[in-house]
C-alpha cells in the first residue's frame, strides 16, 4: 500500500540522520499516525453506504436495569393503548351498519343487501378515518362474488369488519401478558391469560374455584401441544390468532351453546372435566401420578405394552410415573391422529432407532405385541407380511423401503397406520372395517323401512 511505502521511506532516510532513538520514535509515530487516518479517512468517504442503514437491533434491558425495564414496559403500554383506541368501539360499529344499511343498492337477493362499490365509496367517506382501512377497492374485491351487477353483500362486509376489530382487539389483549414483548407467549403467560379469561366465560360459571388451575393446565397444553411442535416453551402470538383455538375457547361466551357443541369443544367445562375425571379414575393409588400399569387401562385397555414402554422411555416422567401435564399430551396425540403434532409425537415413540424413518423392522418390532395380545384374546395373529404390504401400499412413501413422518402426514392415512400398529382395538377395527361398513348400511336400510 502507498503509505506503507511512504512511511518505510521516511524511516529509511532517517537512519543516517543524526537522531536520538526516542526522536526517531516519536517521529515513526507520526507518520504512522498520519497516514493511518488518512488511509481510514479514504475507505469511510469510499463506503459511507452504512451510514443509511436504519438501526435494527435494540437490546433488551438486563435484570438489574430496573429504570430501562420500567421505562420499556411503561412505553408498551402507552402504544397498545394508543392502538386500542384506533380499533372501532361499538357505538361506531353501529353508526357504521346504519351507513352501510342507508346506502344498500337494490335489488335485494332473497333477504341479503347488497351496496355497489359507488355506494361503498360514499360510506366510507361518512364512516370516519378509523374504518378507512376497511373501504378500499381491495376489499371489496376479495368480497365480490357472482352477483351480477357487481355488488358485495352488506352483511359479509359487517362481519368482515368484525372479524378485523375483534383479531386486533385480541391481539392486544394477549400483547398485554407478553411479559417479554417479543410478540410471543411463554407457558405462564398463556396461563395467567386464560385464568383471567375464566370469569368472562358464562359456560364455564359452574367450574369450582379448587379446578381452575387443572381447567388452565387442560387449555393451555392443548395449544402448546399443536403451535409449539419444537417445544420451545413459547408460542407466536400470530399463531395463537391464526388458529381455530381461541375461538373454540371465547365460544364458550355464548350462554345458549349447545350440549353437543360443549361435547367436542376441548375448553367447555364438561371436556376438561372428562380428561381430568379419566385421570383420576386412572390413578388407582391416588398418588396423583399414572404408572405404566395404570396407564394401560387407559381406552378400551387395548393399547401394547410394547407401545406404553415407549410412552415412558420417550416421554418426561417423575421415578417412572407420569403427570397430568404428560397425560394431556399423550390423550391430545391419541384422540387427534389424523393432525401432524399428534403424528409427530406417535412416530417419535414408533421410531425406536432414532433414524427418522420407520423400516420393516419398526413395523414388525410393534406389530407382534398385536399378534401377541391376538392370540391371548384367542384369535388367529394375522401375518406380519401381509399388514406390511398394506401399510406400505397405503403410505406410498417416497423410499419404498422406508416412511419418513412426511410421509405419514402425505398419505392422509397416518390415523389408520398408527392405530393398526399401536391399539389391538384399532387394528380389529381397520380388519373388519368392510364388515362395519357392510353392518352401518343395514342399519341404515332398517331405519329407513321403519
Amino acid at each position: 500500500m502507498e503509505w506503507k511505502q511512504a512511511l518505510r521511506g521516511r524511516v529509511a532516510a532517517c537512519i543516517g540522520s543524526k537522531k536520538s532513538e526516542q526522536e526517531l520514535k516519536d517521529e515513526e509515530m507520526e507518520l504512522f499516525t498520519k497516514y493511518y487516518m488518512e488511509w481510514k479517512g479514504g475507505r469511510r468517504s469510499v463506503n459511507t453506504s452504512y451510514m443509511n442503514i436504519p438501526r435494527f437491533y435494540y437490546r433488551l434491558p438486563a435484570e438489574d436495569e430496573v429504570l430501562l425495564q420500567k421505562l420499556r414496559e411503561e412505553s408498551r403500554a402507552v402504544f397498545l393503548q394508543r392502538k386500542s383506541r384506533e380499533l372501532l368501539d361499538n357505538e361506531e360499529l353501529q353508526n357504521l351498519w346504519f351507513l352501510l344499511d342507508k346506502h344498500q343498492t337494490p335489488p335485494l337477493i332473497g333477504e341479503e343487501a347488497m351496496i355497489n362499490y359507488e355506494s361503498f365509496l360514499k360510506v366510507g367517506e361518512k364512516a370516519g378515518p378509523k374504518c378507512k382501512q376497511f373501504f378500499t377497492a381491495k376489499v371489496f374485491a376479495k368480497l365480490l362474488h357472482n352477483d351480477p351487477y357487481g355488488r358485495i353483500s352488506i352483511m359479509q362486509f359487517f362481519n368482515y369488519v368484525m372479524r378485523k376489530v375483534w383479531l386486533h382487539q385480541t391481539r392486544i389483549g394477549l400483547s398485554l401478558y407478553d411479559v417479554a414483548g417479543q410478540g410471543y407467549l411463554r407457558e405462564s403467560d398463556l396461563e395467567n391469560y386464560i385464568l383471567e379469561l375464566i370469569p368472562t366465560l358464562p359456560q364455564l360459571d359452574g367450574l369450582e374455584k379448587s379446578f381452575y388451575s387443572f381447567y388452565v393446565c387442560t387449555a393451555v397444553r392443548k395449544f402448546f401441544f399443536f403451535l409449539d411442535p419444537l417445544r420451545t416453551g413459547k408460542i407466536k402470538i400470530q399463531d395463537i390468532l391464526a388458529c381455530s383455538f381461541l375461538d373454540d375457547l371465547l365460544e364458550l361466551r355464548d350462554e345458549e351453546l349447545s350440549k353437543e357443541s360443549q361435547e367436542t369443544n376441548w375448553f367447555s367445562a364438561p371436556s376438561a372435566l372428562r380428561v381430568y375425571g379419566q385421570y383420576l379414575n386412572l390413578d388407582k393409588d391416588h398418588n396423583g401420578m399414572l404408572s405404566k400399569e395404570e396407564l394401560s387401562r387407559y381406552g378400551t385397555g387395548t393399547l401394547t405394552n410394547i407401545f406404553l414402554d415407549r410412552v415412558f422411555q420417550e416421554c418426561l416422567t417423575y421415578d417412572g410415573e407420569m403427570d397430568y401435564k404428560t397425560y394431556l399430551d399423550f390423550v391430545l396425540a391419541l384422540e387427534n391422529r389424523k393432525e401432524p403434532a399428534a403424528l409427530q409425537y406417535i412416530f417419535k415413540l414408533l421410531d425406536i432407532e432414532n433414524k427418522g424413518y420407520l423400516n420393516v423392522f419398526s413395523l414388525n418390532y410393534f406389530f407382534r405385541a398385536i399378534q401377541e395380545q391376538m392370540k391371548i384374546h384367542g384369535q388367529e395373529p394375522v401375518s406380519f407380511q401381509d399388514v406390511k404390504d398394506e401399510i406400505f401400499d397405503m403410505v406410498k412413501p417416497k423410499d419404498p423401503y422406508k416412511i419418513s413422518l412426511q410421509d405419514l402426514i402425505n398419505s392422509s392415512q397416518g390415523d389408520t397406520v398408527t392405530s393398526i400398529l399401536i391399539d389391538l382395538n384399532g387394528f380389529w377395527t381397520y380388519e373388519n372395517r368392510e364388515v362395519l361398513v357392510a353392518s352401518d348400511n343395514d342399519n341404515t336400510v332398517d331405519i329407513d323401512d321403519t
